[in-house]
């Protein structure tokens, strides 16, 4: 009599009873503090090594993990694993538990695949079996899709939490700098003023609001002059200056989560008023209003040669005999390097000045704009024939002034013509004690 396979099973159903399976072991841990992953992946590939001893199940691998399953496609050894099984490296998969293996559908998908297309044949855990038949790939499903709503639930419930915490009041998560977590269960959530920072903290409000300091002057004072640093023992970044004076925690109230417009008063103790922050943040907004309006020429264009720092520029106003203003231009190294460089200052007319020198060392050919120079020369040629009836013999584009017309676009063109002309010159240019010079 012959035997046939029963509709809707596939032959690896019955290869599995003769092929042997060769596991890899699987151990993951990744809710709990690194001390205790540790120890839960230790403890599982102990307790799963004994059951394979036991019933005698050929380990050929062992692999551990301390990344979550919650998201598909997330855990590298994981993906590994199953490369391998596609590979044919080995056909089963033993782990503690069916929720060692997925906590979401994503990846269940592609360990059941592998049981249909035969390639994974059974995985083991320490109290279930799992093969390629539709009961128990039907009961690895509702198992994964339980540990995917246990995840779930805690999800919710720990927002449920946090949103129950912020209406007491209480800080949930890493405090703030300027504050200290406490560590006792029974001030869960509460924050305490850091005695060694909170104070430099209230100073660069103070700072900011009636002494105007710029985000770059209070990261220089904190740096050189207060030697700060925060809880990591590290110099705070100018970064972590604006968002300290953007945060409203300082003065007793915050939002969360961030940008969802629901705020909090707190609990904890402001180190500043309400006021002074509105203060500083008003100093702030006209420092970034008139950084906006102003457009100079020549930043960002040279390098100090000194220390290699960016050149920046400020604008001067000088009171006359006859009650009118003069208005200067003074570039300089920004220091960013090196708060001490002794690179001198530099008015934008000499820099100018200097400039037109090194158009007259550069080969014509290294402004990357030539093409645009010529063009616009050209087209001036044709509006002086056309349209102002000049008879004198217009030159050929060879014989065009190239270099002087830049020299015109140095002394009497626009910012941005003047910046695009320098932008495409190939060589850097360095800024030295009132000279310039070509760095190739």
């Amino acid at each position: 009599m012959k035997i046939t396979a029963p509709k809707g099973y596939e032959m690896a159903q019955i290869q599995s009873q003769t092929v042997k399976a060769r596991y890899c072991l699987y151990a993951r841990k990744s809710t709990e503090s690194e001390e205790r992953q540790v120890l839960s992946i230790d403890s599982q590939i102990k307790e799963m090594l004994q059951l394979a001893e036991r019933e005698n199940l050929e380990v050929v691998c062992m692999k551990r993990e301390s990344h979550s399953a919650k998201e598909t496609g997330q855990r590298p050894i994981f993906n590994e694993i199953i490369e391998e099984i596609r590979d044919g490296k080995f056909n089963g998969i033993l782990t503690w538990a069916p929720d060692r293996i997925s906590r979401n559908a994503g990846d269940l998908g592609k360990i059941v695949d592998l049981m249909d297309s035969g390639a994974l044949l059974e995985i083991r855990t320490f109290g279930q079996k799992f093969s390629n038949n539709p009961n128990e790939k039907f009961l690895l499903m509702i198992l994964g899709s339980q540990a995917k709503l246990e995840n779930d639930n805690r999800g919710v419930n720990v927002k449920r939490g946090l949103r129950t915490r912020c209406e007491m009041g209480l800080w949930a998560g890493p405090a703030p700098l300027g504050y200290l977590n406490q560590n006792r269960m029974d001030k869960k959530c509460q924050v305490i003023i850091d005695p060694l920072r909170a104070p430099a903290i209230k100073k660069m409000f103070e700072k900011v609001a009636y002494e105007r300091y710029s985000g770059r002057k209070l990261y220089n004072w904190l740096k050189f002059e207060l030697n700060f640093y925060t809880r990591g023992n590290k110099p705070l970044t100018l970064s972590g200056i604006y968002r300290i004076l953007d945060n409203q925690f300082y003065y007793g109230v915050f939002e969360r989560p961030k940008g969802s417009g629901n705020w909090y008063k707190g609990q904890h103790e402001p180190i500043i008023t309400q006021e002074l922050f509105e203060k500083a943040q008003a100093q702030l907004k006209r420092d970034n209003i008139q950084r906006e309006n102003k457009e100079f020429a020549f930043t960002k264009l040279f390098t100090c040669g000194y220390c290699g720092s960016g050149i920046s520029a400020e604008e001067k106003w000088k009171l006359l005999k006859d009650g009118t203003h003069a208005k200067y231009i003074y570039y300089s190294c920004s220091r960013a390097r090196d708060r001490n460089c002794k690179n001198m200052y530099i008015r934008e007319e000499d820099l100018i000045t200097e400039l037109l020198k090194i158009l007259d060392k550069v080969d014509i050919n290294e402004l990357g704009m030539r093409q645009k120079l010529e063009d616009e020369i050209a087209r001036f040629n044709i509006f002086q024939r056309s349209v102002l009836g000049s008879t004198d013999k217009v030159k050929n584009r060879e014989d065009t002034d190239i270099r002087n017309y830049a020299k015109y676009i140095l002394k009497e063109g626009i910012v941005t013509e003047k910046r695009e002309l320098l932008a495409n010159l190939r060589s850097r240019i360095i800024y030295k004690d009132k000279k310039l010079m070509l760095n190739d």
